[in-house]
C-alpha cells in the first residue's frame, strides 16, 4: 500500500520536477495506451476473449468525439447538419458511441468463440477502418480532420503538456478503479469463471452471453476513452488510428505485464511504452532499436510466460 501511495505521489507531481516537453508528451502517449490496455486486459484477461480489433473501438472514441467538437453535415440521403459542440460532450459522446459498438459486436461476435471471434474483431475494425478513409464527405478520409479543439472546464483549456498530462492520469486512475470495482463484483467473478471452465459456469447459471456483452461493453467504452483523449490531445484524426499495430502494442502490454492481472497493463504499458524511447536515447540505430525492443518481448514471454506482474508477485 506505501509503495502504490509512493508511486501515485510521484506520478502525480511529475510535471514539476520534471522539465522537458518531450519526455512528458512521451508519458502521455504511453498513459494513453495504458488506458487502451487496461481496457484490453478486461476482455482478454478476464473475460478469456482475444480481440484483434479493439483498436476499432479506440479509433471510434477518437472520429465521434472530434466530429461533434467540430461539428459536420452529411447527406444520407437527406441532410443531416451538428454544429460544434461543448468539447467535454463530444468526450462524453466518444466514449458512448465506443460503448454502444462495442454491445453491438458483443451481441454478435459472442455467438462464436475462439479463432471465430477473433476473425469477427478484426473484420470489424478493418470496416471501421475503410469507412474511415472512403466516408470523405464526414472524416475528410486521408486529408483527416484537424484543428480539433482541446478539452476546456471552467474557463481552463488543457493546451500545455502538464495539464493533458493530469488529464491522462486522472483517466488511467478511473479506470483502473472501474475495473477492479468490476472484476471483484459478481459480474467479475462470472467472468473469470467464463475463462476459466465454461461448461461448468453454465451449470451453475452464469449467462455467458449477458456477462461477455457486458465486459465488451465496459472495455470498447475506455478504449474510447483513450481515443477521445488522444484525438484531444494532438488534435487531428485520421484512417491511421486504425492501424493494426496499435491493437498489437495493446496485446504486448497486456501479455508481457501479466494478463488477468489490475497491475499488468500498467507495467507493460511503462515497459514497452517508454522502451523505444529509452533505446533512442542510448543512440541506438532504428532498426537496432526495434530488434533489441522485439529480442526484450520474447524474452519476457519465454522466462515469464504468465507476464511481468505475476513472476513478481509469485510467492
Amino acid at each position: 500500500m506505501i509503495q502504490k501511495s509512493i508511486f501515485l505521489a510521484l506520478l502525480a507531481t511529475l510535471p514539476f520536477w520534471l522539465d522537458d516537453n518531450y519526455i512528458l508528451h512521451v508519458l502521455i502517449i504511453t498513459g494513453i495506451f495504458i488506458i487502451a490496455a487496461i481496457s484490453l486486459n478486461l476482455l482478454l484477461g478476464y473475460a478469456g476473449q482475444l480481440s484483434l480489433g479493439h483498436v476499432a473501438f479506440f479509433g471510434i472514441g477518437a472520429y465521434a468525439s472530434s466530429l461533434v467538437s467540430l461539428g459536420f453535415k452529411i447527406t444520407v440521403p437527406f441532410e443531416i447538419s451538428v454544429g460544434p459542440k461543448p468539447v467535454w460532450l463530444a468526450m462524453l459522446f466518444g466514449i458512448v458511441a465506443a460503448a454502444l459498438c462495442g454491445w453491438f459486436i458483443g451481441r454478435i461476435a459472442f455467438k462464436v468463440r475462439g479463432a471465430y471471434f477473433v476473425i469477427v474483431s478484426i473484420s470489424f475494425a478493418e470496416v471501421v477502418r475503410l469507412v474511415a478513409v472512403n466516408w470523405v464527405e464526414l472524416t475528410q478520409g486521408p486529408m483527416a480532420l484537424n484543428n480539433i479543439p482541446p478539452l476546456s472546464l471552467a474557463g481552463f483549456t488543457f493546451l500545455r503538456k502538464p495539464a493533458n498530462y493530469w488529464l491522462v492520469l486522472v483517466v488511467a486512475l478511473l479506470c483502473y478503479v472501474l475495473v477492479r470495482r468490476l472484476v471483484e463484483s459478481s459480474a467479475g467473478r462470472a467472468m473469470v469463471a467464463l475463462r476459466e471452465n465454461e461448461p461448468l459456469a453454465v451449470s451453475v447459471g452464469i449467462d455467458v452471453t449477458r456477462s461477455l456483452v457486458l465486459a465488451a461493453v465496459v472495455s470498447a467504452a475506455m478504449a474510447g476513452a483513450a481515443g477521445v483523449l488522444y484525438a484531444h490531445y494532438v488534435r487531428i484524426v485520421d484512417p491511421d488510428v486504425f492501424l493494426f499495430v496499435y491493437t498489437v502494442t495493446m496485446v504486448i502490454m497486456v501479455v508481457a505485464g501479466g494478463k488477468g492481472t489490475l497491475a499488468g497493463p500498467v507495467v507493460g504499458g511503462l515497459i514497452f511504452g517508454l522502451l523505444p524511447e529509452g533505446l533512442r536515447a542510448l543512440a541506438i540505430r532504428p532498426e537496432a532499436q526495434w530488434i533489441a525492443y522485439g529480442v526484450l518481448m520474447v524474452l519476457v514471454v519465454y522466462f515469464l510466460p504468465r507476464g511481468i506482474v505475476p513472476a513478481l508477485t509469485r510467492k
